[in-house]
This record gives structure tokens, C-alpha cells and sequence, in this order.
């Protein structure tokens, strides 16, 4: 892949759609900034940003080490990394799971995740790893099954969430976004489609229960 960072958009259909939200002044002004910067902001700026953070970055090539098939680090790894850059500060620290998918049906023994989770806290064990072929997870989650890791994250439950980093190469880096970048990049907070229906209830108590809009107050709610 070189040094450029490609984008996987498998999903589409979404609309486009805001709500307000109460804010102060000074909120107020950020998030007309934000707005600016959302109408400029790319894939390679979500590639610049994990390259600028030394730990995600050292944890991006600590899971290459492992050499799996169709394999990322996705979920809040990647999209909290982009909202603290929004809101204008330091990367939070990685707290819960660091969430590692992979994809492969020829091995889709639990025991295969439990050992390659053992191997990246031996590496690493200050983090809280979570490894999983999305090639099984299909049947936990009452899905059809999967075709590939990118399409696993199609059935998340939030379109900002739904989207991955691994490294390519020696400065290469590599997102998957079913869902484009769009709703991350301009703090929106958006069920997927298959969380519109009966899951939905499920996506409205992440949103409540995670508390991100407490971490990062200019984080708003599609309008659907």
C-alpha cells in the first residue's frame, strides 16, 4: 500500500442530518471550528492522527507482529482518537478494550482469539485486549454471516464506531470505514441501519450508559 492510506466504503444509504444541541458560547465557536475543519478533513488526516499518537501507533504495528488474516484495530481506538483531536486536546488515555477483529472461517475456534490475546498481553500488558474472528461473531450477534471484517462492522452499532486501522508496510497505514468518515469527523453520533429497527433500543443506551457526550460535549445526535 505505500505510504497512503486507502478507504474501504462498503455500506451506503445513509442520510445526512443534525440535530442541535444546547450550547455555551464558547462551545458555540469550537464547534463552528469544528464544522470548518469537518468540510476539509480526510482519511489522510484520520491516518495523520494515529501516526501523531505514538501508542496507537506502536499498538498498530504490535498487532501487524501477529501477521492475521484481514485483520485491524477498530472501534473507539480509532474514533476516540478523532474526537479528542476535534476537541482541540491530548489523545484520552486507552481505557476498556482495545478491540482487535481479524477474519478467517478456516479458524474460527475461540481458543484461536484466547491465544493470540495472550500473545499481544505478554507484548504488551498494560493493555486490555480483545481479539476476535468476525468470521464466528455473526452467530452471537444474530446476524447472516459475515463476509470479511469490514463487512462485520457494517452490523455496529454506531456509524462512527464502525471503523478500523491496521499498519501497511514500514509508514503505511490502512482504514476501513463501511460507512465513510463522515459522521466521525463531524461529531455526529448515528445508528447504523441495522440499528434503526428493533436494535435500536440497544444503540440508545450506548449512547446513554457510555456518556460520551459528557467526554466530548460537542458530540450530537442524528436526527432519525
Amino acid at each position: 500500500m505505500g505510504s497512503d492510506c486507502t478507504i474501504q466504503e462498503l455500506c451506503t444509504g445513509l442520510h445526512e442530518c443534525r440535530s442541535a444541541l444546547e450550547l455555551t458560547p464558547q462551545q458555540a465557536f469550537t464547534r463552528s471550528v469544528v464544522d470548518a475543519r469537518f468540510a476539509i478533513m480526510t482519511v489522510f488526516d484520520v491516518r495523520a492522527i494515529l501516526r501523531s499518537d505514538p501508542l496507537r501507533w506502536h499498538l498498530l504495528g504490535v498487532v501487524r507482529a501477529l501477521d492475521l488474516p484481514d485483520c485491524w484495530i477498530g472501534a473507539g481506538f480509532v474514533r476516540n482518537a478523532i474526537w479528542d483531536h476535534l476537541h482541540q486536546r491530548p489523545a484520552s488515555p486507552l481505557t476498556g478494550d482495545v478491540d482487535v477483529i481479524w477474519f478467517d472461517p478456516e479458524r474460527a475456534d475461540p481458543a484461536e482469539d484466547q491465544a493470540y490475546e495472550a500473545a499481544l498481553s505478554r507484548a504488551e500488558p498494560t493493555i486490555s485486549w480483545s481479539v476476535k474472528n468476525q468470521s464466528r461473531m455473526h452467530v452471537r450477534n444474530g446476524d447472516a454471516p459475515y463476509s470479511s471484517a469490514t463487512d462485520a462492522m457494517c452490523y455496529w452499532p454506531e456509524t462512527a464506531t464502525a471503523i478500523a486501522a491496521r499498519r501497511q508496510g514500514l509508514n503505511g497505514c490502512e482504514i476501513a470505514a463501511p460507512f465513510g468518515i463522515d459522521d466521525l469527523v463531524s461529531l455526529l453520533l448515528r445508528p447504523t441501519p441495522h440499528f434503526f429497527g428493533v436494535k435500536r433500543n440497544i444503540y440508545k443506551d450506548r449512547v446513554r450508559t457510555k456518556g460520551w457526550t459528557v467526554t466530548w460535549p460537542l458530540l450530537k445526535e442524528a436526527e432519525t
